[in-house]
């Protein structure tokens, strides 16, 4: 999971060019799904027409960079209908007020936490009575542009921020595995098809300064996997130095 807050300002990197193509600006909320459709970019070229990259051509969102493959995947807001129609309804969660369907007032949500593999909506931090407290996104019943209405029963299923992001997404995962998602991460299985038979132009190092992959290697599933598992970093590390 990710926090909203972890993604925006991340820069996004092409990776069949390895270059940097934007900075995400903001996530665009589908309120009906529950889901993050479209991330907005921002580039100092770029005065007039709003960009976006659709959700599901996102590669990966590590701690340092946003990888999609390649710059093609970026449109124009205004000539996508529906992204339009999510970019006017302004939907941003932080800030909203938390009220439950039979009108009580709870708070305000402060944060929120995204599956970095769907884009759907995990669990929202509500700042309430000076705490701040976890709801698990199966709760909610709307999400309106100034007003979040929840299930009148969620007080009891409120916990602390820290201890409860934990718990809600554990709870949302439990609940998205009984829906019978893959088990292999869809994701992993994407940078995969894009890395595998590329050449790498640079040595490339692990987290602890171990050389992991020697230039001019070219790339078996093997050595993307490790590279997966050592670490955001060195999976963008890899991404921008190939051809």
């Amino acid at each position: 999971m990710k926090k909203s807050s972890e993604i925006v300002s991340l820069p996004v990197i092409s990776i069949v060019d390895g270059n940097e193509v934007g900075t995400v600006k903001s996530l665009i909320v589908n309120p009906g799904q529950k889901s993050i459709d479209f991330l907005t970019l921002q580039h100092e070229d770029w005065q007039i027409n709003a960009k976006a990259i659709p959700f599901k051509k996102v590669i990966g969102i590590g701690e340092f960079a946003v990888t999609v493959e390649s710059a093609g995947d970026i449109i124009d807001l205004t000539h996508i209908p529906v992204t339009s129609e999510l970019v006017t309804k302004q939907i941003k969660i932080i800030g909203t007020k938390v009220m439950t369907r039979k009108g009580q007032l709870l708070g305000e949500v402060i944060e929120f936490n995204v599956d970095e593999e769907t884009g759907q909506i995990a669990s929202v931090v509500v700042h309430m009575q000076g705490e701040d407290k976890a709801l698990p996104a199966q709760y909610v019943i709307t999400l309106g542009k100034e007003l979040m209405v929840v299930h009148e029963d969620v007080m009891s299923k409120l916990s602390d921020a820290i201890e409860g992001d934990k718990e809600a997404n554990d709870l949302y995962s439990e609940n998205s595995e009984k829906e019978e998602r893959p088990t292999i991460d869809p994701l992993k299985m994407k940078q995969i098809e894009i890395l595998e038979g590329k050449e790498v132009i640079k040595d490339i190092y692990d987290a602890q300064g171990s050389l992991l992959i020697p230039e001019n290697t070219v790339l078996t599933i093997d050595q993307i996997e490790k590279a997966q598992q050592s670490g955001p970093s060195v999976l963008v590390e890899l991404s921008m130095n190939v051809r």
